[in-house]
């Protein structure tokens, strides 16, 4: 593609502004994020269809880093090349690194995290209706026989027993390439801390800066799987190897990323910001997400040829299958935590059929969802 074309042109700049959005409303988590860009970009846009948005979510699978930021930089290269790569990674992940970076100053200079618990009231029952009616919308896609339907189903079981995701997904992967190997061969919360005071350096060296971030730029290298993985590895290299903040201001990190729009992995922006400031945060997120626009660039290569083979077509099948039902079951144990009383029920139920019967932007379900949860929490 000739990327100086008007049309080129006009895609880089969709790119951009959609990515901006979704980095602004997209709260939730991974599966929350993946949930609005499928009902942006296939249901709204028809970027891509469903198969090949569900080709892509598997593909994010068989490399290290967030999935749903690997997601959008895929997305972006689908709609305008090498440069919307590189403008839907930096768009998506841009709003939350500055909001975290806003939030980590509040942390540090006050020693407390502002309150959210009353726009999460109200924006997380919205996620979890944009959340069902997105895996709703892919059953169809995604479930394509009774054989693939029984493989989701205990995928789900084994999920919700607490087996580790990635064994879900590898085993769902394998055991669907199995058994087509088999019927035909292969074609060739936010807690109140003491007041912190200056970040652990305030005057960073140059060795301090590249010691953050190498450290980062390992994590951001070799981490598969959810947040509390990026936990074990932040507590491994920053509490107890380097010992440069505490476990407390750990947890606070985590909570953080956790409850701010965007992807889960700018709780490393606060780290750096605890450690060394403003450059410290920059520095952090530079290098946990750098990683992943080198791997998808990589990756972009061959997920055209994914379906061209009996073999790897039947892969991505039970990969597809197996993130479906953790989809689902990260869906239910978020639904158990935020639908807690007949508002929130109310919230998710209707914002499910306007779901359904409009084409709303999600945008007005998070924006309503968060004016509903500040009356709640001033009038109550």
């Amino acid at each position: 593609m000739d990327e100086r074309r008007p049309e080129a042109v006009r895609h880089l700049r969709e790119v951009t502004l959609v990515f901006l959005k979704l980095g602004v409303i997209a709260f939730g988590g991974p599966v929350a994020h993946i949930a609005m860009m499928r009902d942006e970009l296939v249901r709204r846009r028809g970027w891509v269809d469903d198969q090949r948005f569900v080709d892509l979510m598997a593909a994010t699978n068989l490399i290290p880093g967030p999935n749903s930021t690997e997601l959008a930089i895929h997305l972006g290269h689908d709609r305008a090349g090498r440069r919307g790569l590189i403008a839907a990674g930096v768009c998506f992940i841009l709003p939350a690194a500055l909001i975290v970076t806003a939030l980590a100053w509040g942390y540090v200079t006050y020693g407390r995290t502002p309150a959210v618990e009353g726009l999460l009231y109200g924006i997380v029952p919205a996620v979890i209706a944009i959340v069902a009616h997105a895996l709703f919308g892919l059953l169809s896609t995604v479930i394509k026989n009774v054989w693939l339907a029984a493989l989701a189903v205990a995928a789900l079981a084994a999920y919700l027993l607490g087996v580790n995701e990635l064994l879900i997904l590898a085993a769902g992967a394998l055991i669907a390439a199995a058994a087509r190997l088999a019927r035909r061969p292969p074609d060739g919360r936010l807690p109140a801390v003491a007041v912190l005071g200056l970040p652990l350096f305030p005057d960073p060296t140059w060795g301090q800066l590249a010691q953050l971030f190498g450290t980062m730029l390992k994590i951001g290298s070799v981490l598969y799987g959810s947040g509390y993985v990026l936990l074990a590895f932040l507590r491994g290299d920053f509490v107890e190897r380097l010992g440069w903040i505490t476990d407390q201001q750990l947890i606070d990190a985590v909570s953080i990323g956790q409850v701010t729009p965007g992807p889960v992995f700018t709780t490393a922006t606060f780290v750096g910001y605890l450690v060394a400031g403003p450059v410290g945060a920059f520095l952090a997120t530079v290098a946990i997400f750098l990683p992943s626009f080198v791997l998808v660039g990589l990756l972009t290569r061959i997920t055209h040829r994914l379906r061209s083979s009996v073999w790897t077509a039947a892969l991505l099948d039970g990969l597809n299958a197996a993130a479906l039902a953790l989809m689902a079951g990260v869906s239910y144990q978020l639904a158990r935590t935020a639908v807690i009383d007949p508002l929130t029920a109310a919230i998710a139920v209707v914002t499910l059929v306007l779901l359904w019967r409009t084409r709303l932007n999600n945008a007005w379900y998070i924006g309503a969802g968060a004016v509903i949860g500040l009356a709640h929490t001033f009038l109550t």
